[in-house]
């Protein structure tokens, strides 16, 4: 078996998910994949049964009733997976935007470097983003520099989607009291991991825009990382850490 488990949450991802599982059992080092599907209605999820079935000791799939937001899709794939015994836990996108092969570089850093949570980074070194028109990839790298300056925490990409994550961090930080659920809980758990003092490194990396399906991105979204992070350094600022003990 595996010690390294990727979740990738999934809503009508039937263009990509068949090419991205394979990719992934493809590596030359071995991950076991475990997609959380939000009922997808274009049939998403009927596509990872059949893959189950062709690797059933490597690809799992976790059903959810409706469209429940990203950083809950997470979160139960984040306890799927400490319910059994991985040791790295990784969050991956659907879309091809996180090249599958990055994901030995992000277990390298933590298995063999000793960090206890590694970040795929689109900004560590200059700007790597493809596909981007100027005003999105300004929006998200002002957004990075806007948490940083408020949380004071050291990394470049606090928006970014594509980690590492050791299991004893996420055994420390509680996962019941995370309470942004859409691209905001990137932030948190970063947040999270630097207020424990867990070692983090970013891993720089390309992003690059999807070419097939549909965007997630909305106003809400945006507006729920834009004022939820003032509310989250106020709270940390009166011990409100939400740590499990271990």
């Amino acid at each position: 078996m595996s010690n390294a488990l990727v979740v990738i949450p999934t809503y009508n991802e039937k263009e990509n998910i068949e090419r991205l599982v394979r990719n992934i059992i493809s590596l030359q080092r071995s991950f076991n994949i475990l997609v959380v599907d939000d009922n997808s209605p274009d049939g998403t999820g009927a596509i990872v049964k059949s893959m189950h079935n062709e690797f059933s000791n490597r690809v799992f799939l976790l059903e959810r009733a409706g469209k429940l937001g990203l950083g809950t899709a997470y979160i139960a794939g984040f306890k799927w997976a400490l319910e059994r015994d991985y040791e790295y836990i990784f969050e991956m996108d659907a879309d091809f935007s996180h090249n599958p092969n990055d994901l030995i570089r992000l277990y390298n850093a933590c298995n063999k470097e000793g960090f206890d949570m590694s970040i795929g980074s689109r900004y560590v070194k200059g700007v790597n983003v493809v596909n981007w028109p100027m005003s999105r990839v300004l929006l998200s790298w002002l957004a990075s520099k806007y948490v940083r300056l408020i949380t004071g925490m050291r990394i470049y990409d606090t928006t970014a989607g594509f980690v590492c994550y050791r299991r004893h961090v996420l055994e420390k930080i509680n996962l019941d009291k995370i309470r942004f659920v859409g691209y905001a809980f990137q932030i948190e758990m970063k947040f999270k991991a630097y207020l424990a003092k867990f070692k983090i490194t970013e891993v720089p990396v390309v992003f690059t825009d999807r070419t097939r399906g549909e965007s997630k991105m909305s106003g809400g979204i945006i507006s729920e990382a834009i004022f939820g992070v003032i509310k989250m350094k106020f709270r940390s600022l009166f011990g409100s850490t939400d740590f499990n003990e271990i």
